[in-house]
């Protein structure tokens, strides 16, 4: 496989499918989840956090390897209003979901790479081209959560200037705040 042909490019609405397992995936789950259906409707959106336009995908060869979903923390409830409808209407009942991000952060969201993509530096470089992306917007902090159990997550993070601001829960899962500044 040529790693030398990774192109990074906007999400497009028809990407919307393949978003959507990518944050199943940072989610440990796959497209038989239950979820995969709300989070693919999202991605074909363009008022929601797992929206195509909040979106970055790396492409090999012309295919989808993986994807980093990315927003203004400071739009954060706005953004989430979609899924908690979509959830209401689907499961009669909102989610309870602690607030990840806040104003003055570019928040990256979630970020996977297929399997068989792995090891080939996908992940390092769709986060700094969303990274890039947030401080030619104007941000000065990207920030991301980090299992406390996932150190080999928390080293890459870490290679790529990211550093712990602080320890929080997400979910149920004990996590490290992780911040990059310009």
């Amino acid at each position: 496989m040529d790693t030398d042909n990774i192109t990074i490019r906007q999400g497009r609405v028809d990407d919307a499918p393949f978003i959507g397992l990518v944050v199943c995936m940072a989610l440990h789950y796959d497209d038989s989840h239950p979820f995969y259906g709300i989070f693919t409707e999202l991605a074909s959106r363009t008022d929601a956090q797992y929206s195509y336009c909040n979106a970055l995908i790396a492409e090999i060869d012309g295919k989808a390897a993986g994807a980093i979903v990315g927003y203004d923390g400071a739009l954060l409830h706005r953004l989430r209003e979609p899924l908690q409808a979509l959830a209401k209407q689907q499961t009669g009942s909102t989610i309870d979901i602690e607030d990840e991000t806040g104003p003055g952060e570019f928040y990256l969201d979630s970020l996977a790479v297929l399997p068989q993509y792995r090891g080939m530096g996908i992940g390092s470089k769709l986060l700094r081209a969303m990274r890039e992306q947030a401080f030619r917007k104007g941000f000065t902090r990207v920030g991301l959560l980090v299992d406390v159990d996932n150190p080999d997550a928390e080293a890459l993070y870490a290679s790529l200037g990211f550093r712990r601001i602080n320890p929080t829960t997400f979910l149920g899962h004990n996590m490290w705040h992780m911040q990059s500044e310009q």
